[in-house]
């Protein structure tokens, strides 16, 4: 860690690249940024997961502890080229280069986890961190980004799920209307989400439609969930809803339907 690299050195430059979608894709890399990113990141034992961490003098040393105990390569950079590389008003001065990790659809249908999200056209990247935040703590195997959603390695994205981006698999630019109906003949129960749905999740419990496996089917923020897409869950389920609020916000929605299919599977 002897170098200092600026934001004109070249592993700086082709790092900044993975701050657009295009950039990522090409590469087969993303930016992870922040302590408890980097320190979900470099605890999974998948070799080759992290292929480098820049840090700022001040970060190598506030992080001595984490990054001595890596053999990741770790490189020092200027606070001009940490900037550069962040996508926040206050960068940490700690971001690592990690691999795609991308699982395809179709291991989903050759070995359905308990419990799964399917995000279908989601726009907002902090709720896509967000929902992968919930389905982790509520213990998914797996969150689907349906083609035309928001890129869960955004930056705002990974920085939401607070590193559980790394807990779970995740499936990018789904064919939802080819996977839904693979995963039901699979012995997937599909339920989406919906206002208007026919079904309470009060009473979805008790009807036995929360008993694994399930995948929870989330649609667009403003738009809600497409009609026809909807029409190939097995159930439409709403959440009841006693105060005079319009809607849920999408995150607050898949909490709510994810932490009732946990109780209802332990």
């Amino acid at each position: 860690m002897s170098e200092v690299l600026t934001e004109r050195s070249a592993r700086v430059v082709a790092a900044r690249k993975l701050t657009r979608r295009s950039g990522r894709d090409a590469a087969g890399a993303f930016l992870a940024e922040g302590r408890q990113s980097v320190v979900e990141a470099l605890a999974v034992a998948e070799p080759g997961l992290v292929r480098e961490v820049f840090a700022t003098e001040a970060a190598a040393a506030a992080h001595r502890e984490l990054l001595s105990g890596t053999r990741v390569p770790v490189r020092l950079v200027t606070d001009r080229a940490a900037a550069s590389l962040s996508e926040t008003v206050t960068p940490q001065g700690l971001v690592a280069v990690c691999a795609l990790a991308d699982v395809p659809a179709a291991a989903l249908v050759q070995r359905p986890p308990s419990l799964a999200v399917a995000l279908a056209e989601l726009a907002d990247p902090g709720n896509a961190g967000t929902v992968l935040r919930t389905a982790d703590a509520c213990g998914a195997g797996a969150v689907v980004f349906g083609a035309g959603s928001a890129d869960p390695y955004n930056g705002k994205a990974v920085r939401s799920s607070a590193g559980s981006l790394f807990h779970v698999d995740v499936v990018r630019s789904a064919p939802l209307p080819e996977l839904l109906p693979a995963l039901r003949s699979a012995g997937v129960t599909v339920l989406a989400a919906d206002g208007q749905g026919e079904v309470s999740l009060a009473d979805a419990g008790p009807a036995g439609l929360l008993t694994g496996p399930v995948l929870w089917l989330f649609g667009n923020e403003a738009r809600g969930l497409d009609p026809e897409l909807g029409a190939l869950a097995d159930h439409r389920v709403r959440v009841p809803m006693r105060g005079r609020a319009e809607s849920l916000n999408l995150a607050a929605a898949a909490a709510i339907c994810l932490y009732a299919t946990q109780s209802a599977q332990v």
